[in-house]
């Protein structure tokens, strides 16, 4: 329990000196080659949160969750990329980034247990959230195709981080570690949601 109090504290430090920051928003920063497509999921916290988050919920899910809830995403972010670079207008995007990590997190927080269908539905919707965001940046790359193949396994990347940390779960303490980190996660993604709002 005193684990968990130091955990929320730990949280309520962040939030009070949080500056929201988008992977999404300087689109300058975008040059194009594998690196940069690898690189921009990594150092933005809003794509971070929600792809560790991804993966943790795949862990308290259990299989075959644990590999479905990472490959949904990245494909059906494709999709909601395809969206973005063919100029589709999808309202409040950047609100629908920051639900993610707000449902996402509050789900492994509690860990809510729906059935995979259910889950597999979410993660696929606010991944068309995030495909967007990141589409309508894509026309910017030198090399949109190399950007991409770097951005999709950096987004790979973070859902494995989020399995790796969710495995604590074997444990009754790193259960309670990883709730943790979920209700941290939707911490940064209120924090974002009142940035946007």
């Amino acid at each position: 329990m005193k684990i968990l109090k130091i955990i929320g504290m730990s949280g309520l430090i962040l939030l009070s000196s949080f500056s929201v920051v988008f992977a999404h928003a300087d689109t300058a920063s975008i040059t194009g080659g594998f690196l940069s497509g690898f690189f921009h999921p990594i150092t933005g916290l809003d794509h971070v949160v929600a792809m560790v988050a991804v993966g943790l919920w795949g862990v308290f899910l259990g299989r075959p969750a644990i590999w479905v809830l990472p490959i949904i995403f990245p494909l059906v972010m494709a999709f909601g990329g395809a969206l973005g670079v063919a100029g589709v207008d999808i309202p409040y995007i950047e609100t629908g980034i920051a639900l993610s990590g707000v449902i996402l997190g509050l789900a492994v927080a509690f860990a809510v247990r729906p059935p995979l269908w259910i889950a597999a539905i979410l993660v696929g919707a606010f991944a068309i959230f995030h495909g967007h965001a990141h589409g309508t940046e894509l026309p910017s790359a030198t090399n949109p195709l190399i950007y991409s193949v770097g951005f999709v396994i950096g987004t790979g990347l973070l859902h494995l981080a989020g399995i790796l940390f969710g495995e604590l779960t074997r444990w009754s303490w790193g259960n309670k570690i990883v709730r943790a980190g979920g209700a941290i996660i939707a911490l940064i993604g209120f924090a974002f949601l009142f940035g946007v709002l």
